[in-house]
Order: C-alpha cells, then structure tokens, then sequence
C-alpha cells in the first residue's frame, strides 16, 4: 500500500466518526472502501514500475479517468446531384452571315427635255406607284408652240407634194403627143421626189415635236416605289438631269456577304433566314450566288430575294442565316454549360467513375430550344452534371441522381 493509502482510510475513519443516520453513512462507506481500494491497487502497481514517480502518474491516471473522451465531428454528408448524358440531335446546318438591304434592282428616271421649267412635282420619296403613273409636269408651252410650227410645215410639204405629182402627171401626157421633152419629164420626176423627201422630213419633225410634248410629263417607267427624288417645282430642268429613283416592283433583296469557302457550298434555291431588327424574321431564298471572290476581303456575295412588304429597308445592315440541310450535333441543357464571363470560356463539371468531380474545358456551338451544340471536349458517355455547379468543387464526392435524359 501506498503513503496516499493511510490518507484514505484516514478519511474513511472520518467519515464513520461522523454522527450521520446509520442507513445514509453505510452508502457512503460502500462507495469509498472499494474506492480507496482500487486506486491503492493502482498505486501500488505503478510504485513498482515506476519507482519514485509513482505518484504523479497516478494522480494523471485518476484525472484521464475522471475526464469525458474528446467529441468526434459527424462525417459531412455526400451531396446528390442530377447529371444529363450529351445526347445526339438532328440540327440544321446554319451559315452565319451579314450584309445589306438593298433594292433589286434601282431605276434613275431624268428629263428627256432640257430647258423647260418643272411646273409640277406629282410624287414623294415612300410613295408606291404603279406603271405609266405621272410623276412630274414640265411647261410645255415652247414645245406646243414648236409642234405648231412643225404641223404648217408638214401642210406646205403636202401642198408641194400635191402640186409636184399633178406636174408630173401633166407632163406625161404631154409626152406621149410630142408636147414635153424627155429633159423636161425627168425634170417632173425629180421635182415630185423632193416633194416627198420634204414632207417625210415634215412628218419627222411633227412626230419629234409630239415625243418633247409627251416627254413633258415624267412617268413611272414600272410598278414600285420612289427611293429618292431632288425634283422641286420652278428649277429649270436639263435634258438627262435625274429627278427621280425607283425601287423597281418594290422588290428589295439582302447581299449576304460570307467567306469563299462558305461561297463555294452555296446555291440558288437555298433558304434564309434574316433577322429583322424589330423582331420577327424575315424568311427568304438565294437568288443567285457572285461569280467572283472579293481579292481584298476574301469574300462573296449571295443575293437573297426578300418577300414583298416586308419592314426592312434598302440601305439597312442585317445578319441572317443560310440553310444548308440538317447535321448531327452533341447537345446539353443550357444550364449544364457553365461561361465565365470574362473571357467567353465554357466548361462543365462531371462526375467521374469514382463519383468525384472534375471540370472539363468545352468548345460550344450553336443554340436551340434550350440546348447547347458541344463541338469539342466531350462525348456520349460523359456524366454531366445538370445543375447547381456552384455548390461543388473539383474532387468533391458525391452521389448520382436520376438522369435527365
């Protein structure tokens, strides 16, 4: 027994020396005896090992076995995520391009009479015409006067004309009897020949006369629409001086400018889709396709006809796209896609075969009804997950969902 032995029994006695109720001071006694017992064996036990530190240890022996054992934290819970399989789609195969509006084909429409005063402007720029519409007036008094003119000499020629063949006729019955030389007759001949060049010359000068009188009210040369006019009432007009432009039948078309190699897969017949700055698209077709590459630029042009009446105006710059059929693309939900925003990158994150994560870099492509055309990076087999990737970091375990597929 230890030196801390006597101590206990000490208190022991103590406790039996105290005028305590008898039941009440026989529990306390139960309870110290083996007490004082098992920590005397103890003590004894390491006085033997340990020599002289015996009775330090056993007091730290008696504190570890008074202290509670240290808390463990609970293990942190696995999350579960939804994950898609890429999936392979049907999608049309799209030529991104751009270009301008402009019109099928423009008509300039000047004065064909110089020199006469524009009296009346019939149009505007906007406005819709149709064939051999008046446009504009010119003063056609000097012209009237000219055609006056014209008329009494194309009379004076008639009345030649007239007088010439009666001496010709007289002559060659005159001839018969001895009465006219054959000097004289051909001298009838000739007379009645210039009588007629004079009065074709008078006719001429009557129908040109009657063309600058028509000439004096411009018309539409065809249906369409007035694209630009400088016409103003009062100014002195010169012949060929452009006063109008029109937008022939109305019909405008879009020069989708693409690159010589994306030319060369072109072809009339082909549809487009040009989208229209106030929103719905405006379907259309390739008309024809440039014959030439531009040396400069590299590019080409498609000339897509555009349906009439529609809001795009000649002038305007639009992207659309072509149509070249349908091919294959690998496709995500949109949400599965995550961008950085400050350089465009894409990337996604997946769950390995030890249902770990792991980010993969990917190349996207088109868009449609929410999906996402993957052009390099990933494949069929790939689990993806579908949502929620801020939660998740790389090498983060977790457990797989229902697929979204």
């Amino acid at each position: 027994m230890t030196p801390s032995s006597p101590s206990r029994l000490s208190s022991i006695a103590a406790l039996a020396k105290l005028r305590l109720p008898e039941k009440r001071l026989a529990a306390l006694l139960a309870l110290a005896v083996p007490a004082a017992l098992v920590l005397g064996a103890a003590s004894l036990s390491n006085a033997e090992t340990a020599g002289g530190d015996a009775a330090p240890a056993t007091s730290q022996a008696a504190q570890a076995a008074v202290q509670p054992p240290a808390a463990v934290p609970p293990p942190k819970p696995v999350p579960a995520v939804a994950v898609v399989h890429p999936r392979n789609e049907s999608w049309p195969d799209l030529i991104e391009a751009s270009g301008n509006v402009m019109p099928w084909q423009e008509t300039s429409i000047g004065a064909e009479v110089g020199g006469l005063r524009l009296s009346k402007v019939l149009v505007t720029v906007g406005d819709t015409v149709k064939k051999g519409q008046p446009l504009a007036r010119l003063d056609a008094a000097t012209v009237e006067t000219d055609l006056d003119a014209a008329n009494a000499q194309l009379s004076e020629a008639q009345a030649a004309l007239a007088q010439a063949t009666a001496t010709l006729e007289r002559g060659r019955r005159l001839a018969a009897s001895g009465g006219v030389s054959q000097q004289e007759l051909t001298l009838f001949e000739t007379q009645r020949r210039t009588a007629e060049a004079r009065l074709s010359a008078a006719q001429a000068q009557v129908k040109r006369q009657q063309l600058r009188l028509d000439n004096t009210t411009l018309v539409a040369p065809d249906d369409g629409m007035i694209s630009a006019s400088s016409a103003a009432e009062g100014t002195i007009v010169s012949a060929g001086s452009e006063l109008f432009r029109l937008i022939r039948q109305g019909r405008l078309e879009w020069r989708a400018e693409v690159k010589g190699e994306t030319l060369l897969r072109l072809s009339p017949g082909q549809e487009v889709t040009v989208k229209s700055p106030l929103g719905p698209e405006v379907k259309g077709r390739v008309r024809q396709v440039s014959p030439t590459i531009n040396v400069t630029t590299g590019n080409g042009l498609a000339y897509v006809d555009l349906p009439a009446g529609t809001n795009l105006k000649a002038g305007l710059n639009v992207s659309g796209t072509i149509s070249m059929g349908k091919r294959k693309a690998l496709a995500l939900p949109k949400s599965a896609v995550v961008r950085d925003p400050g350089n465009g990158s894409a990337r996604v994150l997946t769950v390995n075969d030890e249902s770990r994560i792991d980010a993969v870099d990917i190349k996207t492509g088109r868009s449609k009804d929410g999906l996402v055309e993957i052009v390099a990076g990933l494949d069929e087999r790939a689990q993806v997950v579908l949502k929620g990737q801020k939660g998740l970091a790389v090498g983060d375990a977790v457990k797989t969902g229902a697929d979204a597929n």
